[in-house]
């Protein structure tokens, strides 16, 4: 299966650690430029049905603002509980100031 990487947002209207919501194809996905590198992570906690966009990023994690699960920016897999699962994480290219995610599913 091939990649389709599509336009989530520009390289510009990134923060440093400050999570930036899109929506790629139905996919809710938190960009997050940190450490010099741009993660695209799934935007909805695994333990509760929130948004992970609206919490802090600190040490390539992103934090869940409503019980304060963190999730590995790269891998997705949480560091502390209640979260138990891991959230999908998405290949990410930077073209100019385009940056692009891929929202396709490996089967």
């Amino acid at each position: 299966m091939t990649s389709t990487f599509v336009r989530a947002c520009g390289l510009s209207e990134l923060e440093e650690d400050t999570p930036k919501r899109v929506e790629l194809d139905g996919t809710p996905i938190s960009v997050v430029k940190t450490e010099g590198e741009v993660f695209a992570i799934h935007d909805i906690c695994s333990h509760a049905n929130v948004s992970l966009s609206e919490g802090e990023v600190e040490d390539c994690q992103i934090e869940c603002w409503l019980h304060g699960s963190s999730f590995d920016l790269r891998t997705g897999k949480p560091s502390g509980l209640p979260a138990t699962r891991p959230v999908p994480v998405y290949p990410v290219k930077i073209e100019g100031d385009d940056v692009l995610v891929s929202v396709t599913q490996e089967s």
